[in-house]
């Protein structure tokens, strides 16, 4: 495990329903630095939940686990669960927009309640030793001025003790717009993440939203201590392969996406033998390809493919022979 495993330096945002463990599994083959993020997971699931919600493999690591919450007993109660199982960080959900999160009273709804957020994050604290960090909006409906973020800032970071916030650097309407919309509509505001870190220097603070190449990243690094990439990273996972050398310096070979590919295959076998359909696994890694003649019909076999029943490793293998020859190799 690196020594530097808390670093916010980069990272891959927690997505529902695409940052399960079969595609962090897939991200760790491209980037050994960045810290990934599981999905978010509420306290109810992890508490009263039939399955395991925080199982992972050991090769994930460094990962996160994102919490959805807003009782500072269950939060404690599930950090430590995610410190005994081997998680590096804990991280509280302040951002989501969604109707079914504000139901539950948590997600973005909480910015309304620094004082909340900063027991909730004190409770956790106060149980485990690893990184508690909260993820949040710039603001949310009308209640969107610098003086209102500063002042849930300042209230999470003392009464909380929490030294470490991610910040989407959106709004978010909490009635109006989907979750999608939220994501998209609201403008983006990075010199206003900027300034919050200048007001707030002795806070480590990463900024996400909007972030689509690592020149944009080695940007906001000027200013902050941390970029965090969604959906570009899911989407296109191939740039993951120059993290590790652009943004930590590594002296890495240029990653091999073909590579990668048969990398997974030790897995996906794993994963068929105990009941895992392959497109489970596949569906994360359509994008790989981005820009490479072939990517299409590389993409297009595995959709139609995967699903099948009985479907294995030759369903990947004759999907990657649409691609592979057309990759251009370096001198």
């Amino acid at each position: 495990m690196s020594a530097t495993f808390s670093s916010q330096r980069f990272s891959i945002a927690p997505m529902l329903d695409w940052t399960d463990r079969h595609c962090r599994y897939f991200h760790r083959q491209l980037t050994g630095e960045t810290l990934l993020y599981t999905e978010m997971v509420t306290t109810g699931a992890i508490i009263h939940g039939k399955g395991d919600y925080l199982a992972y493999s050991e090769a994930e690591q460094p990962l996160a686990l994102q919490l959805g919450g807003s009782d500072p007993a269950a939060l404690a109660q599930c950090a430590q669960l995610a410190e005994q199982r081997g998680y590096n960080e804990v991280n509280l959900n302040v951002g989501c927009p969604s109707d079914r999160v504000q139901n539950g009273r948590f997600g973005a709804c909480l910015m309304a309640e620094a004082t909340l957020v900063a027991d909730c994050i004190k409770a956790m604290r106060d149980v485990v030793s690893i990184p508690v960090t909260v993820k949040t909006r710039i603001g949310i409906d009308d209640l969107d001025s610098y003086e209102f973020l500063t002042d849930f800032v300042g209230t999470v970071a003392e009464r909380g003790n929490c030294d470490t916030f991610i910040i989407h650097a959106r709004k978010a309407w909490l009635s109006g717009l989907s979750p999608k919309e939220n994501r998209e509509i609201p403008p983006l505001d990075y010199p206003r993440v900027y300034q919050l870190k200048r007001d707030f220097p002795h806070l480590t603070m990463a900024i996400n939203g909007g972030v689509k190449t690592l020149e944009e990243a080695k940007v906001h690094l000027q200013h902050l201590d941390g970029v965090m990439m969604g959906r570009e990273a899911y989407q296109n996972p191939g740039i993951l392969a120059d993290v590790d050398r652009e943004l930590f310096g590594r002296e890495t070979l240029k990653v091999d996406t073909v590579a990668v590919v048969r990398s997974m295959y030790p897995y996906i076998e794993a994963e068929l033998a105990k009941g895992t359909w392959l497109g489970h696994i596949t569906r994360h890694m359509l994008g790989l390809f981005q820009g490479i003649p072939g990517a299409r019909q590389w993409r297009r076999h595995l959709s139609e493919n995967a699903h099948k029943p009985g479907a294995g490793i030759s369903v990947v293998e004759a999907a990657l022979k649409l691609v592979a020859d057309k990759i251009p190799q370096e001198a």
